[in-house]
């Protein structure tokens, strides 16, 4: 799921989305909160109407952002007290409060609010904070069985009038946002095997849409980071999709899917392509350095993404070096379209009952590099 933070995702419009093949992108209930606000985005008929995206909408709880305001938060059992970033005004999100700001983006999948927790953490503290968002998943869900109540008893006609078997009828067949929104929850416990094994049963238990798993990709090494997954995922319904939550490089979504995830969101195509960085079956390419300078070749050969199928590297760094807003956009049309076009192939593969072929090769070219570090 490309990223859209704020709305948008960063430098492309929903029709080169849509070109990209992008299925479904990820909208951020914190920062959409926080402004526009919800006023405004009601104003203009909902999340999808304002941006323009006729595609499926994934929102977040805010629990990360939340996680990274570290010393301008305070969490209880009730919820989040917090500062906002932009202007330090108090503000505050339970979990009926997540699922209001969510119903009122009317997005298509919304997310239980959890906590997530730094690495490292101590196991007392991530034992309290996984029972604590388990709690907070339990309310979320019963918020939004409230509100669409409370959408079917406004919307149910009188029984004696002509024609309410017709309208009850629609209603019993709901086509409101509200009525079609999904709800996930989040499987939390650190880095603790017992916490996480824990953590997914109680979230199954409550019987959810679909399963994410949190709190990974929070600097914890790549082998803890693999392990929190896989104490988790045995514990997961098989006929639910499972969600590893802000990841990751590609050989990573690539091991993760081997591990039975099936949705990933992640801003390293955008935020590197700000950087100069480029995703390559190889490897990342940095297109500031010298030596591509007069390099005539695409970023990647065989690559039928907007930037590769008109421009060189070379042009593609005289860009960047004169500061043109194109040079950016193009490597991030063409890094959403890596990350698209890798996921595509991966069904693919998994259609033709070859994926761990197509997996351990795709790994072994990728150069062990940290993306991050790339940049």
């Amino acid at each position: 799921m490309p990223v859209g933070t704020q709305g948008t995702v960063k430098a492309v419009t929903p029709r080169e989305l849509h070109e990209l093949k992008a299925q479904i992108v990820l909208g951020n209930t914190y920062h959409l909160f926080v402004r526009p606000g919800l006023d405004v985005i009601k104003h203009f008929g909902g999340l999808h109407k304002f941006m323009n995206w006729d595609g499926p909408i994934l929102t977040d709880s805010g629990g990360y952002q939340i996680f990274s305001l570290a010393k301008l938060r305070k969490i209880t059992e009730d919820g989040v007290e917090f500062q906002n970033h932009l202007d330090g005004a108090r503000a505050f999100i339970s979990p009926e409060i997540a699922m209001e700001i969510q119903v009122a983006l009317g997005s298509d999948i919304a997310m239980a609010l959890d906590e997530c927790v730094p690495y490292p953490c101590q196991y007392d503290y991530a034992a309290q904070s996984a029972e604590m968002t388990t709690r907070w998943a339990g309310r979320c869900k019963e918020a939004l069985q409230s509100r669409r109540e409370e959408n079917v008893q406004r919307s149910t006609p009188n029984a004696q009038h002509p024609r309410a078997e017709p309208i009850q009828s629609a209603i019993r067949n709901p086509q409101s946002a509200i009525e079609r929104q999904l709800l996930f929850g989040i499987v939390q416990g650190a880095t603790f095997d017992d916490l996480r094994k824990a953590s997914a049963q109680a979230i199954v238990e409550l019987d959810f849409d679909g399963y994410a798993i949190g709190g990974v990709s929070v600097g914890e090494p790549e082998d803890e980071m693999m392990r929190a997954v896989e104490s988790a995922e045995p514990f997961l319904p098989h006929d639910k999709p499972r969600y590893a939550m802000g990841l990751g490089t590609p050989p990573q979504l690539l091991e993760m899917i081997a591990r039975g995830m099936d949705m990933f969101d992640c801003v390293l195509p955008t935020r590197l392509a700000r950087n100069g960085t480029a995703f390559t079956a190889t490897g990342t390419i940095n297109l500031k350095n010298a030596e591509v300078a007069r390099d005539k070749r695409p970023i990647e050969e065989n690559c039928t993404c907007p930037a590769c199928r008109e421009f060189s590297r070379g042009y593609i760094r005289h860009l960047i070096k004169a500061e043109e807003i194109l040079g950016l956009r193009l490597i991030t049309l063409h890094n959403l379209h890596f990350y698209l076009y890798l996921m595509n192939r991966a069904r693919t593969e998994i259609e033709r009952q070859s994926f761990d072929k197509f997996r351990r090769a795709f790994v072994a070219e990728y150069k062990t590099r940290d993306a991050t570090t790339a940049a």
